[in-house]
């Protein structure tokens, strides 16, 4: 139901064996991308799954190495054949942040549309991009304003057929109401919610890079199906340094996911000193077994739970 792919896994810069952090989730068909760091449509062809149809892009903060790769990859979307619009979305300065990367792509063939957002609309905003799909933001604790992201996918309840007999709804309009739509039939109105069953438990992944762990963080990521973290460092001893530079080391990143009761943690956003994470990778399962050392292009399918 939902595709997900970890393109890159570095933090500050691009190394031959490691792209800048960015994330590609699939659903449907159509595309939504969260930060796009030098290289990242270079890690995106590799992958194979097409430009076309990336409807939004998303970004956390606004340091190079989660924003420089968006004019190529823009001209390459172009390229691609796009001409529907294409969302960005991001924290405050995202109006010149585009303008100033993009003087470098003024004929593209498709229009952009902004949505920046304040710290104090991000605690409470909640935006529909696709039928059920909805993206969160939440402010966190770097050196300029950065959000955290969560997608979830929500389940319809499941249509109850005995209920639309009862109230003697035709068949041909069951359908539509099993796709959460309301119909009119002669002079009465019946909702979805007339002819279903208990909510559904949906999908939800969690993505946050570029910050120290904070209280909210928990709530906001809590019971992810999929939660994708920063590991700046793998090694306690660098937690000082992580403090410093606003960034975790994997036991914080364990311990978020492990209080949330996610499912499970991919590590992410090394830094480039940290040339073989996996060394680390201890340090995060013992606190959170469930927790995985992110590489470049690793892919998940989520799909909904089987009802019993």
């Amino acid at each position: 139901m939902l595709d997900i792919c970890l393109l890159g896994t570095g933090g500050m810069m691009p190394l031959p064996n490691r792209w800048l952090t960015a994330l590609l989730v699939r659903y449907q068909g159509r595309k939504i991308l969260i930060d796009c760091g030098e290289g990242t449509q270079i890690t995106l062809k590799t992958l194979g799954w097409g430009f076309k149809t990336i409807d939004v892009i998303c970004f956390t903060h606004y340091h190079g190495d989660h924003v420089t790769g968006l004019p190529g990859l823009l001209l390459t979307i172009g390229n691609a054949g796009r001409t529907e619009p294409l969302t960005l979305i991001g924290p405050p300065g995202l109006k010149k942040v585009v303008e100033g990367l993009c003087v470098v792509t003024p004929e593209l063939p498709f229009e952009i549309k902004l949505i920046e957002v304040n710290e104090e609309e991000a605690k409470e905003m909640r935006i529909e991009i696709d039928r059920g799909l909805f993206i969160k933001m939440l402010p966190v604790f770097h050196r300029i304003t950065c959000f955290a992201y969560v997608l979830e996918l929500e389940r319809r309840p499941k249509f109850i057929p005995e209920k639309a007999r009862t109230l003697n709804i035709p068949v041909e309009y069951w359908k539509h109401l099993q796709q959460g739509e309301t119909v009119r039939i002669n002079d009465k109105i019946y909702s979805p919610e007339m002819v279903s069953g208990k909510k559904r438990k949906g999908l939800k992944i969690a993505y946050c890079t570029d910050s120290r762990p904070v209280e909210n963080l928990v709530d906001f990521i809590a019971d992810a199906d999929l939660f994708i973290c920063e590991g700046m460092y793998g090694d306690d001893a660098d937690k000082e340094q992580a403090k410093k530079k606003k960034h975790m080391v994997f036991s914080e990143a364990a311990q978020l996911a492990r209080q949330a009761g996610v499912k499970e943690l991919w590590l992410t956003h090394f830094s480039p000193a940290l040339t073989e994470p996996q060394n680390f990778i201890k340090v995060a399962t013992d606190i959170f077994p469930y927790t995985k050392v992110g590489e470049d292009r690793m892919t998940k399918n989520l799909n909904f739970l089987e009802e019993k």
